[in-house]
């Protein structure tokens, strides 16, 4: 995997806030590992990957938003390991007017293979009937679910800390569909507080991330104990998935201009925000070490505005 920046760069951030509270913040670059395939889209995709070669499928198929950069980085980890590619696309209205999308245009020239779908079609995406008509329709594939959220993609998100001899008091990361923070909850010390920062609001994400742990450890009592010491912290949704305001959009600016990092608006940057916020309200006890995630996914940054 020779494209691949890895282990991804551990960054220490310095500011005048971390000396007045006396607390250390990292920040784990996996926004560098690849220009398309960064982050987590990496890490989700690199077992499904493995195992589709071992299976010797010569497709994989997955499912994405018109904004997905589960869909993006799919296409491009295609394009660069000679994997073909389909991508089952929410909304059937898209079908008209794909080309106006800078990420389906993108996925499509790295060779994806696009499929619409209606929105309730859609909702029907891990029922079985509906992926028996799919493998009707486009024969034998490696199915990767939406977000990469599957065994491999948290197997995959594992990794994420045994790239780093450091040890942390409490290790931060955004939460989508749920598999970073399940991977991250596997790997991490008991003593270790893992804190997850929701995209959206709602009450789904810890028995979304129950069902992944589920499938390291069989058992609700050893689930229950590994994820005794997760957090979710759902108060810097901004409005939901994919919304952003003024607020938002200058504390992007303002860590720009601080560290030269670039955030993305949907995941990073409300974690980020959300822990200025709390090492400013002493949620981190003094000599804390802390651990960011940046998860990539910067290629979405055009897309939002604020509403």
């Amino acid at each position: 995997m020779e494209h691949f920046k890895l282990p991804s760069r551990l960054d220490e951030l310095q500011h005048p806030l971390f000396l007045e509270k006396e607390v250390q913040l990292f920040l784990k670059r996996d926004d560098l590992i690849h220009t398309e395939v960064s982050g987590n889209k990496w890490r989700k995709l690199v077992y499904n990957v493995e195992e589709a070669r071992l299976r010797k499928f010569e497709t994989i198929l997955t499912f994405g938003g018109a904004y997905s950069n589960h869909i993006a980085a799919t296409a491009a980890a295609g394009k660069l390991l000679g994997i073909n590619t389909i991508g089952i696309i929410r909304g059937e209205e898209l079908q008209l007017k794909w080309h106006e999308n800078a990420t389906l245009c993108k996925a499509t020239e790295n060779g994806m293979h696009l499929h619409f779908v209606s929105r309730e079609m859609y909702r029907e995406k891990q029922e079985p009937q509906f992926i028996e008509t799919l493998h009707q329709q486009f024969g034998p594939f490696w199915l990767v679910p939406e977000g990469g959220s599957n065994y491999q993609g948290m197997v995959g998100c594992m990794d994420i800390l045994g790239e780093t001899k450091l040890s942390f008091d409490a290790i931060c990361a955004p939460v989508g569909t749920g598999t970073t923070i399940a991977g991250i909850v596997a790997a991490a010390q008991s003593t270790t507080q893992v804190l997850g920062f929701q995209a959206l609001a709602g009450n789904g994400f810890e028995n979304d991330i129950h069902q992944l742990l589920y499938q390291l450890y069989w058992d609700k009592e050893e689930v229950q104990a590994a994820s005794s010491n997760l957090k979710l912290i759902a108060d810097f949704v901004f409005g939901g998935y994919g919304k952003t305001t003024p607020q938002l959009l200058d504390f992007m600016a303002f860590f720009h201009a601080q560290f030269n990092i670039e955030l993305d608006q949907v995941y990073t940057a409300k974690m980020m925000f959300g822990i200025w916020q709390l090492i400013q309200a002493d949620f981190f006890k003094k000599g804390s070490r802390i651990l960011a995630i940046h998860t990539g996914g910067l290629q979405g940054n055009t897309r939002w505005s604020p509403n």
